[in-house]
């Protein structure tokens, strides 16, 4: 703009005195800016680009690889050019560099000179699910007056996972109701007693034949695992946080500038417990603690929860792309509404049977967070809470009255002394008969 400026003013100048070595100036001056524009029009970049991460979902506080491979779809060679891989601010995304040339593109014999590769290395501090990309490509005429800067290709998301505290492997074992302790190899390799027997159906192979039921029934029988279903495990995670006063700003959050330590806690307390009863062979459910005042999106799309197979990588992702209330300013008042009956088990209605391990991870639960999870005392065995330092106290007092062990947790380090103590303490009130355990 100051050059077209100086040569509109050095044109008047040499027009109103009759100057024509300074209306050549003039003329030049005019004239640079638009042939430095044409030049960025003929240059512009005709840029393919493909990225890959390496791994391709990163746990928080490690570092994934970028991988880039930029192909020139241009007839000429493409040159001088600067490059800047687009990301999230809380990644740390490297600046600009010199983008190597490329050369024009091959369509038949390709031998290569058309592609370049980048790579660079992203640090990921934080949970969460970002978009890496576009690449933004700068290209300079030769005088430097003018600047072009383009896109090329699509963002990509990066998952990157919660941390995973590990927790003592002696508390794979889970103590029901009734005093049964569910052996987890007895799951894995089935006895004599899990097997039962059917009629023989052609193609059945020979060795499956199970002679003292072929000489009780008179006809051929044939062995048959009997399909037996993983133990279970609930976990119930604060995601509302509903007892809270304020919410930090939607926008804030955003912008990656505000972070929620202690949502980031429970989610982290969620991952460690959750993939720990994976892969000791438990089956999974993780919900969000039922709140008819605020509910909240479901964690997992399967409501039959995660399995031990592949089910620890599928939680993990999940809770990565678990976000926060988005919320401004103060949060909504709860409010007395008559509860849905069928959103909760009945105690009357409950069985013995049915009674499952349920664990509860508290943040800021609301009061109607908390009578929900009073209802459910009934239908878990045993019902441990592990309790952030922002719950309320009198939250505290009543899930206490109802049975629940409320095991307060200030870090995720003091995770695996509260799970070790809390599962003992459960074994110990169920080989009293229910009695808390002194």
């Amino acid at each position: 703009m100051a050059l077209v400026a100086a040569g509109a003013a050095l044109f008047l100048v040499a027009a109103w005195f009759d100057l024509r070595d300074i209306m050549l100036l003039a003329a030049v001056g005019l004239a640079m800016p638009v042939a430095s524009l044409g030049f960025l029009a003929v240059r512009a970049p005709r840029l393919a680009v493909t990225r890959a991460f390496e791994p391709h979902v990163v746990r928080a506080g490690e570092s994934a690889a970028v991988r880039l491979r930029v192909q020139n779809r241009d007839r000429r060679a493409f040159d001088g050019a600067h490059w800047r891989d687009l990301a999230h601010p809380a990644l740390h995304p490297p600046g600009e560099a010199v983008l190597p040339a490329i050369g024009r593109h091959e369509t038949a014999m390709p031998s290569g000179d058309d592609t370049v590769r980048l790579e660079y290395r992203l640090r990921t501090p934080r949970r969460g699910v970002f978009d890496v990309g576009p690449l933004r490509i700068a290209v300079t005429d030769p005088f430097g007056l003018a600047r072009l800067d383009r896109a090329a290709g699509l963002p990509r998301e990066l998952v990157v996972t919660p941390r995973v505290t590990p927790l003592e492997p002696a508390a794979g074992v889970v103590a029901s109701v009734d005093g049964a302790v569910h052996a987890l190899q007895r799951r894995t390799h089935p006895n004599s007693d899990e097997l039962i027997a059917r009629e023989y159906r052609y193609g059945d192979p020979l060795r499956r034949v199970h002679w003292a039921a072929t000489a009780r029934r008179g006809e051929l029988m044939v062995r048959e695992e009997e399909q037996r279903g993983d133990p279970e495990v609930r976990i119930l995670l604060d995601t509302a946080l509903g007892g809270r006063a304020h919410h930090p700003s939607s926008a804030a959050r955003d912008a990656g500038s505000t972070l929620d330590p202690a949502f980031e806690l429970g989610v982290e307390l969620a991952a460690s417990i959750g993939v720990h009863l994976l892969e000791n062979g438990f089956r999974v459910r993780v919900e969000p603690v039922d709140d008819p005042d605020d509910p909240a999106a479901p964690i997992s799309a399967d409501p039959g929860g995660y399995r031990a197979a592949g089910g620890d990588l599928v939680l993990l992702e999940d809770l990565a792309r678990l976000e926060p209330p988005r919320r401004d300013g103060p949060a909504a008042p709860t409010r007395d509404r008559p509860r849905d009956p069928s959103r909760v088990a009945s105690p009357s209605t409950a069985r013995r049977d049915t009674r499952m391990p349920g664990i509860a991870v508290l943040v800021a639960p609301s009061h109607a967070a908390v009578d929900a999870l009073v209802a459910l005392r009934p239908v878990l065995e045993p019902a441990i809470a592990f309790a952030a330092d922002g719950i309320a106290a009198d939250a505290v007092e009543r899930l206490e009255h109802a049975d629940w062990r409320v095991v307060p947790v200030r870090r995720a380090a003091d995770l695996p002394a509260a799970w070790g103590e809390a599962w003992r303490s459960a074994r110990e009130s169920v080989r009293s008969g229910g009695r808390d355990a002194t």
